[in-house]
C-alpha cells in the first residue's frame, strides 16, 4: 500500500529521499551552492532531487553519500521504516536507476549495531556505472556474481567476473561496474563499514 503524506500526496521513496537530502544539507548548514561545490553536482540538479522532481541516479547518490559520510544503503534506510531483524523477500526495499539500467535490492539493510549489509544488484545488458569515489573511504566490498558477467574496475584494474566468481576489495578511489555479457547480470554485494 502506498503511503500518503499530510497533504494527501503519494509518499514515494523519491519524495522521502528528497526530503532527507534537504534535511542533511540543512543539518550541515550548507547552501545549495556550497553543496554543489563539494559534490560537483549542479545546484539545479540538487534542488530538483530535494524536491523529488527527479529520481537521483546511483552516481549522484554516491557523490552525496560521500560528502555526508554514509553508504548508499544507510541513506536509503533512513527513508524506509525501521528495518526488522528478519527481512522477508517481499519486504526488501528495491530502488531503481532506470537511466543507468541498475536495480538495487537491499537484502539485509543497515541496522544499528551491525557493520555489514547485503545488496542484490542487477544491471541490464550494456549498463555501465562509474563512481568517482567511495561513499565511505576504505569501505570493504565483496562482489559475488550470481548470473551473467560483470566487469568491475577498481584501482585502475579491470576484473571480469562470471557466475560464481567473487571479488573482494577495499574501496579508496573510483570504481566502475559494467554488464559485460549479452544478457543482464545479477550479483550479491556484501558491504562492510571500516
Amino acid at each position: 500500500m502506498r503511503q500518503m503524506d499530510e497533504g494527501g500526496v503519494p509518499d514515494t521513496v523519491d519524495t522521502r529521499l528528497g526530503a532527507r537530502l534537504a534535511e542533511l544539507r540543512s543539518e550541515h548548514g550548507w547552501s545549495l551552492g556550497e553543496l554543489a561545490e563539494r559534490t560537483g553536482i549542479s545546484r539545479s540538479t540538487l534542488s530538483r532531487a530535494e524536491r523529488a522532481e527527479i529520481s537521483p541516479t546511483a552516481s549522484l547518490l554516491n557523490r552525496l553519500c560521500h560528502v555526508y559520510g554514509r553508504t548508499m544503503s544507510q541513506l536509503l534506510s533512513e527513508v524506509e521504516s525501521e528495518p526488522a531483524l528478519l527481512v522477508r523477500a517481499a519486504e526488501q526495499p528495491v530502488w531503481e536507476d532506470r537511466a543507468s539500467g541498475f536495480v538495487r535490492r537491499s537484502v539485509s539493510p543497515p541496522h544499528a549495531g551491525l557493520r555489514a549489509e547485503l545488496v542484490e544488484g542487477q544491471l541490464t545488458a550494456g549498463a555501465d556505472i562509474a563512481y568517482d569515489r567511495p561513499p565511505v573511504p576504505g569501505l570493504e566490498q565483496h562482489i559475488w556474481v550470481l548470473e551473467g558477467e560483470l566487469d568491475v574496475t577498481v584501482q585502475e584494474v579491470e576484473h571480469r567476473l562470471g557466475a560464481g566468481d567473487c571479488l573482494r576489495m577495499r574501496v579508496w578511489g573510483p570504481t566502475r561496474f559494467r554488464c559485460a555479457g549479452p544478457a543482464a547480470v545479477r550479483y550479491l554485494l556484501a558491504v562492510v563499514l571500516p
